[in-house]
């Protein structure tokens, strides 16, 4: 007599019993361990500095009594599970007054690494689904935060929310801590006043957001207002400091944006404060998904034979509606630019990026801006290389603490020494000279 196999005997009806067990204590471990391993650390970490400052906290904490009458100042946040809680500080604007923080994550009300804690107006504008920030304690550290600190906080906040909670670990929490202290060190901490534009060497800089800057490109198209664009990193900045015509041809620029955590230096420097790092790298595919998205077309001209080309299959891959109406590689003569000219103008490109390096691409720019028909014309420098594949970009946690730098220098170490080995402290010292005049002479 035959059986019918498909039907499930005992034995297979206790093997499913126990794998299904088994899954389930397994997810509630990973669970369970996704809670109590960062918690670990954050109380490891936390007891560990209240130890060791504690003459520190003592001596602050009688300060504050003594001159205030209290000893904390408090401040109501939503923390995890939407819970209220208590943010301490030790009263009174004096020094080590954010230490008191230490006793809120030894607590459990917050963790190092984690959301921004939020008051309960902003809470009340998120969605549904932003939720998710709440099943974690809010950090005093928090990945958006150290973005905006050096410049590159071009996504949303709660965007950056939902990232951090499907990826949190220890070791991230730990990298995430190490991270934000160099981003300190680097941007600085305090207020510092924002002006709407940046001076330096006598170039005036746009002082702006990545998404304002695309914004205001677009709009030059759809109102047919013609606009050539410069970004600028300290190795720009110290060849026009020397370069008379660059710096010419920066100033009738109609936007000049900032390009580095050199700029971000400088700006702590002069006292004030860059809002973004605004680079063309950065900026690029944020523009081709806007371009894609208003129906505007680019035109790609520079950089070795087939890397335009290699930018264009990649882009329009990763934007199937984007319009890329022309391409070209920069390896022609002088006397053929007039010639690339009619290609560019052939194509009826909205947006023109030159991809030269500087400052040989602007001073092409504006020797033939007034023949060029593309609405908005940039100079990009060697983004081209990187989204053709040509070179790997730097990862993001040496973007995040200011090092992209560094990544560039160990992979062209013979062009890029004098860049940033001498330029880039060359550059400050000029900064520190135009801040105290006095010190030229």
């Amino acid at each position: 007599m035959k059986t019918d196999s498909s039907i499930p005997g005992p034995l297979d009806r206790e093997s499913n019993i126990l794998l299904i067990w088994w899954r389930v204590w397994f997810e509630h471990a990973a669970l369970l361990l996704l809670e109590v391993l960062p918690r670990s650390f954050d109380i490891f970490l936390s007891l560990s500095l209240i130890l060791a400052f504690s003459p520190v906290l003592l001596i602050r904490a009688i300060l504050a009594k003594s001159l205030w009458g209290k000893v904390f100042d408090t401040v109501e946040l939503i923390g995890q599970f939407r819970t209220p809680f208590l943010r301490l500080g030790f009263a009174g604007k004096a020094p080590a007054s954010g230490l008191a923080v230490l006793f809120n994550i030894l607590w459990g009300d917050m963790a190092f690494a984690g959301p921004r804690p939020m008051a309960e107006n902003e809470v009340l504008l998120l969605t549904p689904e932003q939720g998710i920030r709440f099943t974690l304690r809010p950090g005093l550290f928090s990945p958006h935060g150290l973005r905006r600190k050096v410049g590159i906080a071009y996504d949303s906040e709660t965007s950056s929310d939902i990232d951090f909670y499907y990826s949190e670990t220890v070791q991230g929490d730990m990298g995430l801590v190490a991270r934000s202290l160099i981003g300190n060190l680097l941007a600085g901490g305090g207020l510092r006043p924002t002006p709407a534009v940046l001076h330096f060497f006598g170039v005036d800089i746009t002082n702006t957001t990545m998404d304002e800057a695309v914004g205001w490109m677009v709009r030059r198209v759809k109102n047919h207002e013609p606009a050539f664009v410069a970004f600028v990193n300290p190795d720009c900045l110290n060849i026009a400091y020397r370069h008379n015509k660059y710096q010419q041809v920066l100033s009738a620029a109609e936007r000049v944006l900032p390009d580095g955590i050199g700029i971000n230096i400088g700006c702590r420097l002069l006292g004030v404060s860059l809002m973004a790092n605004v680079n063309g790298t950065d900026m690029f595919p944020r523009l081709c998904e806007k371009a894609a998205a208003e129906g505007l077309s680019l035109f790609l001209l520079g950089a070795k034979p087939g890397v335009a080309e290699a930018v264009s299959h990649k882009m329009r891959e990763r934007f199937p509606t984007l319009d890329i109406a022309g391409v070209r590689d920069g390896y022609f003569k002088a006397e053929e630019s007039g010639r690339v000219v009619e290609e560019i103008n052939a194509s009826k490109a909205d947006i023109l990026l030159v991809a030269f390096g500087a400052p040989k691409q602007e001073l092409w720019l504006a020797e033939h801006g007034e023949k060029l028909t593309p609405c908005v014309r940039l100079g990009v420098g060697g983004l081209f290389d990187f989204y053709s594949g040509r070179l790997p970009r730097a990862p993001l946690w040496m973007r995040e603490i200011g090092l992209e730098w560094s990544w560039r220098l160990l992979q062209e170490p013979g062009r890029m020494w004098r860049r940033y080995l001498i330029g880039n402290p060359l550059f400050l010292y000029r900064v520190w000279l135009q801040k105290r005049p006095d010190a030229a002479s």
